[in-house]
């Protein structure tokens, strides 16, 4: 193992989580400053080659490549894969190793299935694995268990100061099972009936106290032995069966207590199971639930034993992330760096849908990783670099929890400081032209303004984040880079589709989410339409390719959360 690469994945685990249109307006949303860049109009740039793109996505997310899964087969021919495009596009090696890769220390984790009881007196339930409870254990230890753990209900799990809320109220739950919704509380408006409030938690808008990931991570600090999170599909954005792929082969990054703080138990379990629990406790689901929306709610123990013993199979690897770099022109500015980003890595071989048991993974992500070698072999059209040095990433285990760019970060190739800007992108546009073009986390930086401009360019708008309540913004590995508070953007497809109706968008999502996402049925469909990938591929370009050539390095607005973490980092840049 990787001393060094150990203490920094503790450090990350155990911090607080922390062509020009002619009918178009050039603009919708309220303008800002734009940054001082060199202005290359958009038609003089690379054009997009959306017939490779498309081939590099058949490739990847073909049955032989068995779904991209780390610590497979999969992943040693879509690393060969991408390094040997990198190679043919000219670009040097991204590890100062003189390689194409950086390691990533993981442990695969495979539990065997168990039931879950809960016991009150003579009263018995028994949740079955898989169909009724999804549970895990990141233990990194051949069992971990809960015997006759007291079962509280804590409401939605959050302990967020700056809203005067504390879910637990002071109770000490060390050895307990808990409880909790998934979200946000969504708490009313009081000056307008049947809103949310914005000033609490965002309003519609999910932050990262919504998360289930700030679940788990709050309850072990508080000592829990095991966590259960209600699963409802429309507040998790997504359907049990989604969850139900979490009973295979999961991975963590290596960590030097072999994650003993988590939780012995973390699990999912199904919102009818959940409600026989709570009766089984003398509750009504129902108005646990909205007394759990209010600041008065207090953790209700249910007076009912919960046990589960899970069993694993362990082993470690050296997953891998793939890194290039083309250098810049200027001999100050070239010691600096635009990140692209893309993860390569699906969900392997798993249960058969249909008859399918390989989760390929054509939008999620072949076709980002896809549209990053593109966007490589531009760059390498240009008539000269662009001043700052730009970097390839394509990262391991997002599916995992976000875990090749955690590494990263924690143990980055260049220096955080001074990388000016992560564009990331975790799939494209495959249904046709779009007006909009959608950034999560709108207005969170500079990145935005030249993203809004390079749009502008094309006769096209940007908008929000359609469903700010799903939590998109802290779902893909530009979150990773955020967090340690290099500006990054998370570009997303528009909703307004040329020449569809209006709700044409709004189906393409729906459609993805209940179909599509993390199943078998995620391929190359012959209705793929990459005219609008085209265009996104045009902006995310120019947005690396401007920032590589400004004077400055884009900033985070006033106000962002990760901006005083910049400001910090760029003091105390060497």
């Amino acid at each position: 193992m990787h001393k060094t690469a150990l203490v920094l994945a503790s450090v990350l685990l155990y911090t607080a989580a922390c062509s020009t249109r002619d009918e178009r307006p050039a603009a919708d949303q309220a303008p800002g400053p734009t940054p001082t860049v060199q202005r290359t109009p958009i038609g003089d740039l690379p054009e997009p080659d959306i017939d490779a793109v498309l081939a590099h996505t058949k490739t990847l997310s073909s049955d032989e490549f068995q779904g991209r899964s780390p610590g497979t087969k999969g992943e040693e021919l879509t690393v060969a894969y991408i390094t040997d495009q990198f190679r043919k596009l000219g670009l040097k090696p991204g590890n100062a190793d003189g390689t194409f890769v950086q390691k990533v220390p993981l442990v695969g984790i495979t539990p065997a299935p168990a039931p879950l009881i809960f016991r009150k007196g003579a009263q018995e339930q028994r949740l079955a694995w898989k169909d009724d409870v999804v549970a895990w254990t990141k233990h990194v230890a051949p069992s971990a268990a809960i015997d006759n753990s007291d079962v509280v209900f804590v409401g939605y799990g959050v302990v967020a100061p700056e809203y005067d809320w504390d879910d637990y109220k002071g109770l000490d739950v060390t050895g307990k099972t808990l409880v909790m919704l998934v979200n946000d509380p969504p708490v009313q408006d009081p000056d307008n009936p049947g809103a949310l409030d914005p000033k609490v938690f965002g309003g519609r808008a999910m932050t990262y106290y919504g998360r289930w990931t700030y679940k788990f991570e709050m309850a072990a600090s508080k000592g829990a032995a095991g966590v259960l999170l209600v699963h409802e599909t429309e507040s998790a954005g997504y359907p049990f069966s989604v969850v139900q792929a979490k009973v295979f082969e999961q991975f963590d990054l290596v960590t030097p207590d072999k994650n003993m703080k988590r939780a012995a138990i973390e699990a999912w379990i199904t919102v009818d199971k959940a409600r026989d629990l709570l009766r089984l406790g003398g509750q009504d689901f129902g108005t646990l639930k909205s007394q759990a929306s209010t600041r008065e709610f207090r953790p209700v123990p249910l007076g009912v034993k919960a046990s589960m013993t899970i069993t694993n199979t362990l082993r470690t690897i050296d997953s891998k992330n793939v890194v290039a770099r083309l250098d810049g022109r200027d001999p100050k500015l070239k010691s600096e760096y635009v990140l692209y980003s893309a993860h390569w890595d699906h969900m392997g071989v798993g249960a058969a849908v249909n008859g399918d048991t390989i989760y390929n993974g054509a939008k999620d992500n072949a076709v980002g990783v896809a549209g990053i070698l593109d966007i490589a072999r531009a760059f390498t059209k240009l008539p000269a670099p662009p001043k700052r040095s730009v970097v390839f990433l394509a990262v391991t285990a997002e599916e995992q929890g976000l875990l090749g760019s955690a590494y990263y970060t924690v143990a980055p190739i260049y220096p955080l400081a001074r990388t000016a800007a992560n564009i990331n992108i975790d799939g494209l546009n495959v249904a046709g032209r779009t007006r909009d073009l959608t950034l999560v986390g709108s207005g969170a930086s500079d990145l935005d303004d030249y993203a809004r401009d390079a749009a502008g360019e094309q006769g096209r708008i940007v908008r929000p984040d359609p469903e700010p309540e799903q939590g998109f913004y802290y779902r893909s590995d530009h979150f990773n880079f955020a967090k340690q508070g290099v500006p990054a953007l998370d570009p997303d497809e528009g909703v307004e589709y040329l020449g569809k109706p209006k709700e044409f968008g709004e189906r393409v999502r729906r459609e993805w989410n209940e179909r599509d996402y993390h199943q078998p049925s995620d391929i190359v469909r012959p209705d793929w339409d990459l005219t609008g990938a085209r265009e996104d591929l045009k902006v995310y370009f120019a947005v690396g390719y401007r920032v590589a050539e400004a004077e400055a390095m884009p900033e985070w607005k006033p106000g962002s959360e990760f901006k005083a973490k910049r400001e910090a980092m760029l003091k105390d840049r060497k």
